[in-house]
Parts: structure tokens; C-alpha cells; sequence
């Protein structure tokens, strides 16, 4: 399912990180403005704990003096020297997603609706699930389903046959659309751009069962977390959150239906923050140039 292309004039994005130094701002504007482009948006961090200078710059295409094929080799004999590490986006490259889910189909739903409004500038390409229960949402928006049973035996094998499958679909980024598996460390390092919704306020109430245990626990608020995936369950960097207030008169019951609407928001936060390449990951940080 494509999504609308944007109107708008194409974009060049820059992500940077580096180690902070003076001068950093005017090489990196200067490298842009010698070749005739125009600056749009530009923002900055510098963690001074951790000695990093963090930016975004993202500039128009129209009149600038190199070609696309050149932008990246020509910026990067600035970059080496600045030991900085970069990335570059052009804004009318469709990124290819692949949404995973299990049998909630709340998420799903959202992503794929927003998608076709126009709102997540990216083409949703594939579903994959370890049910069979979400297969007619896929065939009414006409994008291809694919079951995968898993269980402790065939979870190797299945991933595996993911991972052909991302690769046979040309995906760029996969969204676990409260898929309710967990990925194996071989898989997020063969695979690693995935963003996953957490049913909880990370690092609380990690895990399964979030909103039991948070009744159980008397929680006056609730919240949900949009983080990029890693080995280590429920502890990838953070791009979004979001909180919404409960009282002792809700039932785990009420805190479900409470954190579904906060869990839709939320995912469809951070999957727009990485598509508008906003995000920059440091260690197990974020900078999020929202």
C-alpha cells in the first residue's frame, strides 16, 4: 500500500554525531551553502557528559550544485576527519515497512489508516503474524499476510523465513504492531531497525502483563513507550512516550482500554519521528529532533 507523495519540493537530510569540538556548525552549514543549498531546518544537542555534538540539518535539493549520487562521498571526506558518524535521506524515498502482529489488530488498524491519509510518508509492503485472526485486514487494505506459527521448535526456523521474506520485500523498517513475541538476539542482528510499543511507562512494569501489574501495584498513571529494539527485551532506546491518569475506581479491565488508545498514539509518534528522520541513537539513547 503506497502512501501519498508529499507536494513539496525533495529535501536532503543530515543526521550527525561526533565528538564535540569547535567550529562543527560552520563546517557542516558550510559544506551545504558552498554547494547552493538552502537550509530549512536545522537543529542541535550536545551531550556534554558524553563529550557528543548531535544535528540535523535537513536543506532543499532544488538548486543544489551536486547530484544525489555525490552528496554522500563529497560530504564524507568532511565528515572522516570529524570522526563523525552520518546518515543521509532524501525525502521522496519511500521508505518499505513491514507492520508484525499477533491478534490485536488496535495498532494495526491506526497504522494503516494513517498511512493512507498520508500521515507516515512510507509504503506499508508486507503484515506477518503468528496468527491467522488479522488476515482480512490485510486483504482489505491489499497488502500480502503471511502466517507464521511460532512456537519454541519452530522459532529458528521461522525467523529465518522472516528474514527472507524482509529481504525478498525489500523492507527497510519493521514495526511490532503488539506482535507478542520476542525477537532472538540472531535475528535483531541480522535485522536491526525495528521499533516495537510497549504496553507500560518503560522502565516500569517491563515484561509481560504490564497493565495487571500495574493495577496491582496502585498506579495513578499509565503510559505507553515507542523504543527501537534491541537483544535485551524492553531496554532499546526510547523515542516516544506518552501517560494518561487512572483511579482506584478503574479496573485492570479500564487500564487496557486506557492504554490502547495511548499505545496507537504513541507507536504512530515514533514510527513518524524515524520515517521524518528525527531520531538520533547514542549508546542506548536518544535524541529525538521532534
Amino acid at each position: 500500500m503506497s502512501s501519498p507523495l508529499s507536494s513539496s519540493p525533495p529535501t536532503a537530510t543530515l543526521l550527525i554525531s561526533c565528538p564535540d569540538q569547535k567550529g562543527l556548525v560552520a563546517k557542516i552549514a558550510s559544506f551545504i551553502y558552498s554547494n547552493g543549498g538552502n537550509i530549512i531546518h536545522a537543529d542541535q544537542h550536545t551531550d556534554l557528559l558524553a563529550g557528543l555534538f548531535l544535528t540535523r540539518l535537513e536543506w532543499q535539493l532544488t538548486g543544489f550544485n551536486l547530484p544525489r549520487e555525490l552528496i554522500a562521498p563529497a560530504f564524507n571526506a568532511i565528515a572522516q576527519p570529524l570522526q563523525a558518524n552520518w546518515r543521509l535521506h532524501f525525502s521522496d524515498d519511500l521508505p518499505r515497512i513491514a507492520i508484525w502482529v499477533s491478534r490485536q489488530d488496535h495498532c494495526l488498524y491506526d497504522l494503516l489508516w494513517r498511512q493512507q491519509a498520508g500521515e507516515l510518508a512510507a509504503e506499508v509492503a508486507l503484515i506477518i503474524s503468528n496468527h491467522d485472526r488479522l488476515a482480512p485486514i490485510a486483504e482489505q487494505f491489499g497488502i500480502a499476510y503471511h502466517h507464521l506459527p511460532i512456537t519454541p521448535e519452530t522459532k529458528a526456523a521461522q525467523e529465518s523465513q522472516q528474514l527472507e521474506l524482509l529481504r525478498a520485500h525489500r523492507i527497510d523498517l519493521v514495526v511490532l504492531a503488539k506482535y507478542m513475541q520476542v525477537l532472538s538476539a540472531e535475528f535483531v542482528s541480522q535485522f536491526p531497525t525495528v521499533i516495537n510499543i510497549h504496553h507500560s511507562f518503560l522502565p516500569a512494569f517491563a515484561g509481560a502483563n504490564p497493565y495487571q501489574r500495574a493495577y496491582e501495584r496502585g498506579v495513578k498513571i499509565i503510559g505507553a513507550t515507542g523504543h527501537y529494539v534491541t537483544q535485551d527485551l524492553d531496554e532499546g532506546p526510547i523515542i516516544e512516550q506518552d501517560v494518561v491518569r487512572v483511579s482506584h475506581r478503574d479496573q485492570v479491565e479500564d487500564l487496557i482500554r486506557k492504554g490502547k488508545d495511548l499505545e496507537r498514539v504513541v507507536l504512530a509518534r515514533a514510527v513518524r519521528l524515524h520515517l521524518q528522520n528525527r531520531v538520533l541513537v547514542y549508546g542506548n539513547r536518544t535524541v529525538v529532533f521532534a
